[in-house]
């Protein structure tokens, strides 16, 4: 990892209350189709060539996603950041559709810091950025303050908006104190999400959210729930309720029932899309969605 860079501290405007979405009348909804964590063996339908994800991007986008969190495979179906691969993702994606392509920064648990830093190359409209170390599942899933301090400052200067990544309270906390200390993101507005339910992070449940959402710093204008596994629904349905946005996809989730596996990626994004117009808020176009976070149009 390289080393330590110091900006100029800026002030975060105040009154920016974190319960901004509650008159939202749409829902962003973002996909997450691959992750790093499953074997595309043990689930053949795992999106891992780049034509699959482009074909899981087109019927996600149809079916009311806006936004794309891509985790990127090798010929091997390995999880990898390889920056030809990414490059090529970001383009494809964005000639097929009009969603938001959002990297993950995190990649695989074992993946070098420096490798993590270097997929802001691809040049994506967003990316993830988690807000500290977490225990995941067996694995530690490591992110220390100089490595998040490093990597936001790399987002500011390449005009990437990062979505923040919060597993638990002390994240929660630690992205007001990036703020406070760094100033806005790029675009001026910050969007984060509460990754609940991972074995070593909070738990998915309303009342874990309730308390997670409260804790965000007044800086916060967005925000959304990832329910891992079984939580998936639960999150989702206190998420609606309390005005925040979802995540679905593969990465997260492998069943949409008790001995009902995903199919594809779209059968997420459908239940989420109708759950979200239940609650009166329907999904939100990428166009809607870009307004929302403040990212750039494309040429």
């Amino acid at each position: 990892m390289s080393g330590f860079r110091g900006v100029v501290r800026r002030n975060i405007p105040s009154g920016a209350g974190i319960w901004h979405d509650s008159f939202m009348t749409s829902t962003l909804i973002t996909v997450a189709p691959t992750g790093a964590e499953t074997a595309k063996a043990d689930c053949p339908a795992l999106p891992t060539t780049l034509e699959e994800l482009v074909e899981t991007a087109k019927r996600c986008e149809a079916a009311g996603a806006a936004m794309i969190h891509l985790h990127i495979r090798d010929g091997e179906h390995r999880p990898t950041l390889d920056l030809g691969r990414l490059t090529e993702s970001v383009a494809a994606v964005r000639e097929n559709t009009a969603l938001i392509v959002q990297l993950s920064t995190g990649g695989a648990v074992t993946d070098p810091f420096d490798h993590r830093l270097r997929v802001l190359d691809a040049a994506p409209d967003s990316c993830s950025l988690t807000m500290g170390t977490v225990n995941f599942g067996d694995d530690v899933f490591m992110n220390p303050w100089p490595f998040v301090t490093e990597l936001y400052q790399l987002t500011q200067e390449r005009e990437v908006v990062p979505e923040f990544e919060l597993f638990d309270l002390g994240q929660v906390a630690a992205l007001g104190r990036l703020l406070d200390k760094y100033g806005l993101p790029y675009g001026g507005k910050v969007h984060c999400d509460l990754v609940m339910g991972v074995p070593g992070g909070m738990p998915g449940t309303t009342n874990a959210l309730v308390a997670a959402v409260n804790g965000l710093p007044a800086g916060v204008t967005s925000w959304s729930a990832t329910g891992v596994g079984r939580t998936t629904l639960p999150v989702a349905l206190a998420a609606l309720s309390c005005g925040g946005h979802l995540r679905v996809g593969m990465e997260d989730t492998l069943t949409l029932a008790k001995g009902q596996p995903v199919t594809h990626n779209a059968e997420l994004v459908e239940r989420a899309a109708t759950i979200a117009a239940l609650a009166q808020r329907p999904p939100m176009s990428p166009d809607d969605a870009r307004d929302l976070l403040n990212i750039k149009r494309r040429p």
